[in-house]
């Protein structure tokens, strides 16, 4: 790669700044009323609000924007110019309805999902064994066309080994611990962070600490556990449900001989020196400051009795939840009954952990619990328009004022109408006027009202990766033949599928980003930017000789001017201005050989801001 000191004048000049910081033809017509009445009910609210909407982007940047948002891939380059010129008023909800439907479509789901579970998960194994089984299941779910509410069922009532059932990635993302998987069931599901409620009383929203360990309490019976003689090393997750597995807690009898065994001196009192060869020697402070009720330093049978078993005392083998009691920190609390804080419905007792989890599932997804379509909505907008109706999305809340209420409330009862149809929330969304605006940044001295224009987005991990395949020309069956080529005598093909993997996993690890997160604290960093510049792969190919993709290019256009356009319209998906036309080719004639200078145009192009967002 050509390193000319002209180069950055190159980059600065055309005003590119670099990174630092089958199908139902039907469905668009079932589907366009209701996005034409949220644009209605959205821009008279825009209006009334002194708010003038944006007029719609270009059929260019409509057309990246849109097969970005919903498959993760550049349009082709040639598709560029072929939409631009189709006189078809309709062909922009046909291209919706083509993306929405396609598999491409599901594998971005897929995707972007993995992100949202494992971008906080507290189970670090998880994250080097779970994603790619989970993403593979979570495609098929989509390609089944399966509605949300039962995708979010198998989620929250999965049991089995991790490498084999993706819908283990929640349960194993957090390790089966109970206030885990409640604070995550919560915000992921109803965008509601009650877990600020673990500790006291939510500080701003009406949920109780009672509430989140009752949600909590829907869990206890899970385990994560290496699964026994496995090859390769595997977890799984199972459940630990005391009458299933013969671990009762032992009867007043068995406790009585437990007591007698450990009263040395037969004086009636267990005390510290009497439990030192036991196995109560490490809980035996703990159990006397719960239980020394007349304080007298040691343990009558009574009191003993009134302990948390010996041996049940403890996350392996507890079977139910407790809420701990902050005015004594060795007192774990009381035992807690499973109830669904956002409707109050409860489960009965006798109930196993996968039945209590059920119970749970059917709660979260009930048509009486409105957060969860609100949830999903909410957040789905975020992704399409760059911001929410509420702002962060999972972390509404009661007391939380949203953006258009009209219009939210409006695609939320279509959302639960339509049994939790994705692809319909999807279609609808990106089939309206709001969504097809021009991108302006919101100016924070002018009240500006949301939504009268689409909001600068970065562009997730995946999506720059699949831009950069296919820009640089980088196929996966031509990525398999030559690891393939590659292989030496006795490598197996496993082994070299996960080298190719590790390729993507370090790119994804570099610019990954918490799809949850707020855009305007989505920055891009150094290591970033440098790795863009400098990254040996991307030198290799940005190459004008052999067949690369720009040796290609310039054999197919010895006109410098039909080169340059197509150099943006695979980078960029848009022709150059005229300013930019002219900058090049003085670039060109300055440089004085045209391959050289091609390959520093593509390289500031890829490394351009535009590149890593949506337009």
């Amino acid at each position: 790669m050509c390193t000319r000191p002209t180069l950055p004048l190159l980059v600065l000049t055309l005003g590119i700044p670099l990174l630092v910081h089958p199908v139902d033809a039907a469905e668009p017509a079932r589907t366009s009323a209701v996005s034409a009445e949220v644009d209605r009910l959205l821009e008279a609210e825009i209006r009334a609000s002194g708010g003038t909407p944006a007029p719609l982007a270009s059929d260019g940047d409509f057309l990246r924007r849109a097969t970005l948002d919903l498959t993760d891939t550049l349009p082709p380059s040639n598709s560029v110019t072929l939409f631009q010129l189709d006189p078809d008023s309709t062909k922009r909800s046909r291209l919706i309805n083509r993306l929405v439907h396609s598999t491409e479509f599901s594998a971005s789901q897929a995707r972007y999902w993995r992100d949202v579970i494992f971008s906080r998960a507290t189970e670090m194994r998880s994250r080097q064994m779970s994603p790619p089984v989970f993403q593979a299941w979570m495609t098929e779910q989509f390609e089944q066309k399966q509605s949300w509410d039962k995708i979010v069922e198998h989620l929250l009532t999965a049991t089995g080994d991790v490498r084999e059932n993706g819908a283990t990635a929640l349960l194993f993302a957090h390790g089966g611990e109970a206030a885990e998987l409640a604070a995550e069931t919560s915000r992921i599901f109803l965008g509601i962070q009650i877990q600020c409620a673990n500790c006291h009383d939510h500080p701003t929203d009406r949920w109780k600490r009672i509430q989140f360990h009752q949600l909590a309490a829907f869990f206890p019976r899970v385990r994560v556990r290496p699964k026994r003689d496995a090859t390769p090393r595997t977890f799984e997750v199972v459940s630990q449900d005391a009458s299933r597995r013969g671990r009762r807690n032992p009867s007043p009898q068995a406790l009585g001989l437990m007591f007698r065994r450990l009263d040395r001196n037969r004086d009636g009192k267990l005390v510290k020196s009497e439990v030192t060869d036991s196995r109560l020697d490490r809980s035996f402070d703990r159990f006397l400051q719960r239980g020394d009720a007349n304080k007298d330093g040691g343990l009558s049978l009574k009191e003993f009795q009134k302990l948390p078993p010996p041996g049940n005392n403890n996350r392996r083998n507890d079977t139910e939840h407790y809420m701990p009691n902050l005015d004594e920190p060795g007192n774990r609390g009381d035992a807690i009954r499973p109830v669904f804080f956002a409707t109050g419905g409860r489960a009965t007792e006798g109930l196993d952990d996968v039945e209590r989890r059920q119970l749970l599932a059917n709660h979260v997804t009930s048509t009486r619990n409105r957060w969860f379509a609100r949830a999903y909505v909410n957040r789905t907008w975020s992704v399409l328009l760059g911001e929410g109706f509420s702002m962060p999305i999972d972390d509404m809340g009661p007391e939380r004022e949203v953006a258009h209420p009209q219009v939210f409330d409006l695609l939320c009862r279509d959302f639960t109408d339509s049994g939790y149809d994705t692809r319909r929330l999807f279609e609808i969304i990106a089939g309206t006027r709001a969504y097809q605006r021009q991108i302006r940044p919101r100016d924070p001295t002018e009240p500006t009202p949301p939504f009268a224009s689409a909001q600068p987005s970065r562009l997730r991990a995946d999506q720059v990766y699949n831009a950069l395949l296919e820009v640089l020309g980088i196929e996966s069956t031509s990525v398999r033949q030559r690891s393939l080529r590659r292989q030496r005598p006795g490598q197996s093909n496993n082994m070299m599928s996960r080298r190719r993997s590790a390729g993507r996993t370090l790119f994804l690890t570099l610019f990954g980003f918490d799809p949850s997160t707020p855009q305007e604290d989505i920055k891009g960093n150094v290591p970033q930017a440098l790795y863009l510049m400098n990254s040996p792969l991307i030198h290799a190919m940005i190459r004008a000789g052999g067949n690369t993709r720009l040796a290609k290019i310039l054999r197919k256009h010895p006109g410098d001017d039909d080169a340059i356009s197509e150099v943006y319209l695979l980078v960029l998906s848009r022709e150059p201005s005229a300013s930019e036309l002219k900058i090049c080719r003085e670039y060109i004639t300055e440089v004085g050989r045209r391959g050289e200078a091609f390959e520093d145009l593509m390289w500031s192009l890829v490394n351009s801001s535009e590149f890593l967002s949506r337009r």
